[in-house]
């Protein structure tokens, strides 16, 4: 029996996409008449029956393909580019090391991140500090480490950078981030090129600033860098007027007579969750030449979820569905510990069952939620769904990129395993935690030794 057409969601002008919808759109995915869903080659049920769940899982080719077609399309282009892959969309050391493989560096905003690129196999000379709160510890590793460039967001903080570098006898790299002041019309709480945003220095005052730069002991300015936000999915026009303003900036410096070397051209570039239609590579590549092409500067990217969101999925086991009044929760072993996306920003998130029996099986509105004791744990609401008895597999889509990295163990839930596929084969690429880690490094206080709490 066909399954009956979504419904649109409450406030949506277009209903849902259908399983085969979701499925076409993404490539490393495809639903066997027997073995049900599949990553690549490997059924996610056999994933479940070795791994467990929740778990996450990474499609190898996804990773490669989409670093392929972002390097091929700013070589189309005509630009002389680098790219460094965000890792706080997901930092696992697999994942890193593979994309560079690819020859991508890495882009890092702590020292957890750059240890991590370190041991993942990044060259130092291909790692960008970003971040608006670096700390005198990471400064002192990071020049230590000889990276590429430290990306400075306010006078303070490269007078501290300036007094760190100088007291080890060293020059640090530095781009000054500059805030365009450009809406990139995505949600409210992953935008950063506004005025009112933490981030980065007003484009007016960044002529006074590199100046400065330039005098400060310590320091080797080199370029310029901006980010105006994430999953921007509003078309082209946000990166075009901030390339725009950025372009206007260098030939004012330049004028001035300080170097301006490289434009760390950020990323944000959004991906399809539900039905967005962001822009192409293309169409970026196109718009950081109209604006930089001409200037003779080294370009830098920082992608991140757009290469990591489409690659991964979290697999998650149906507890039980629960039928209260006119609502249907279907109760999953995932949560907002693992996947905090839906409670943090309202994200949507495909919804696909693993069992082939019930991607034709009749649909019904159901509520996705976890076991977690908060009412924002919830991965959707009156979604269409077949049903789903204890013990069925689902895939939640898109969930690469800031899954795994913002879990937690709220609820004292062990964080969740993470596997790798690439053709016929799967890895796994961390061990689910187990309950003595969890509790590892937790003591009582000294006064309670040798107390009988019963």
């Amino acid at each position: 029996m066909a399954a009956p057409a979504p419904l649109p969601i409450p406030g949506s002008e277009t209903p849902d996409p259908s399983f085969g919808d979701l499925l076409a759109a993404r490539p490393a995915l495809a639903m066997d008449p027997l073995a049900g869903l599949m990553v690549e080659e490997v059924p996610l049920a056999r994933i479940a029956a070795a791994v467990g769940s929740p778990t996450w899982v990474y499609s190898a080719g996804t990773l490669r393909r989409r670093a392929r077609m972002l390097k091929d399309a700013l070589a189309e282009a005509g630009l002389d580019a680098s790219i460094h892959y965000a890792t706080k969309a997901n930092p696992a050391l697999a994942v890193v090391n593979l994309l560079a493989q690819e020859g991508l560096g890495a882009d890092v905003v702590s020292e957890g991140e750059l240890r991590g690129a370190l041991a993942a196999g990044v060259p130092a000379s291909g790692i960008v500090f970003s971040g608006v709160g670096k700390t005198d510890r990471e400064m002192r590793l990071a020049i230590a480490e000889d990276i590429l460039q430290l990306n400075i967001e306010s006078a303070e903080e490269a007078e501290m950078l300036s007094a760190v570098a100088a007291s080890l006898g060293r020059k640090a790299r530095v781009a000054l981030r500059v805030n365009p002041d450009v809406d990139a019309k995505t949600h409210a709480k992953i935008t950063t090129g506004l005025t009112e945003n933490k981030f980065g220095v007003p484009i007016a005052t960044a002529p006074e600033l590199y100046a400065r730069l330039c005098a400060l002991p310590g320091l080797d300015p080199v370029g310029l860098t901006v980010h105006i936000g994430s999953q921007i999915a509003q078309g082209i026009g946000s990166y075009r007027a901030a390339y725009q303003r950025l372009g206007e900036l260098v030939r004012e410096l330049r004028a001035a007579g300080h170097p301006v070397h490289r434009v760390d051209c950020g990323g944000g570039l959004g991906i399809t969750y539900r039905d967005e239609i962001p822009a192409t590579p293309a169409a970026l590549a196109g718009a950081i030449k109209a604006g930089l092409g001409d200037l003779g500067v080294k370009i830098m990217m920082e992608p991140g979820r757009w290469i990591a969101g489409p690659a991964g999925v979290l697999l998650t086991r149906v507890i039980v569905e629960k039928h209260a009044t006119t609502r249907r929760f279907v109760i999953v072993d995932a949560a907002m510990n693992d996947l905090l996306r839906p409670a943090m920003y309202e994200a949507w998130h495909g919804i696909l069952p693993v069992s082939p029996s019930a991607f034709r099986a009749p649909l019904s509105p159901a509520d996705v939620v976890g076991p977690v004791c908060e009412s924002s744990d919830t991965f959707t609401k009156a979604r269409d769904l077949p049903p789903l008895p204890p013990e069925s597999l689902v895939a939640i889509l898109d969930a690469g990129a800031y899954g795994a990295s913002m879990s937690s163990t709220y609820n004292a839930r062990p964080l969740a395993a993470e596997v790798m596929v690439e053709g016929a084969r799967f890895s796994v690429i961390r061990d689910r935690q187990s309950y003595d880690a969890l509790l590892a490094g937790q003591r009582l206080p000294s006064w309670t030794e040798g107390q009988n709490p019963g």
